[in-house]
């Protein structure tokens, strides 16, 4: 566990789908984007304000960081800082607002 970020145990299960999803082509590939994607939490708990705010997504004061195809969605308020969710980032959106609803 890393002490500068957090995740919500659905993260967790976000990051094991795509690394399912990926594998499923390519083992290596999706140990690669694992490990950026996990990079780049600690990446964010160092610059919490690196990432974009949508205020059309929610409400929330969440911001929104890409890493390749993938969407992570985090708190930069929360210290440490709280990974929301890493989602696909050709979803839709209103199916990503949902999604957030649901981890509030």
């Amino acid at each position: 566990m890393n002490p500068d970020f957090r995740v919500l145990p659905q993260v967790a299960d976000d990051i094991f789908e795509i690394w399912r999803f990926i594998a499923d082509d390519n083992i290596e590939a999706a140990n690669r984007v694992e490990t950026e994607i996990w990079d780049a939490f600690a990446e964010l708990a160092k610059f919490p304000e690196m990432g974009h705010q949508r205020p059309a997504m929610t409400s929330r004061p969440l911001r929104f960081w890409l890493v390749r195809a993938y969407l992570i969605a985090y708190a930069p308020d929360e210290r440490p800082l709280l990974i929301v969710a890493v989602l696909h980032g050709k979803r839709s959106p209103r199916l990503i607002a949902s999604i957030l609803r649901e981890r509030e």
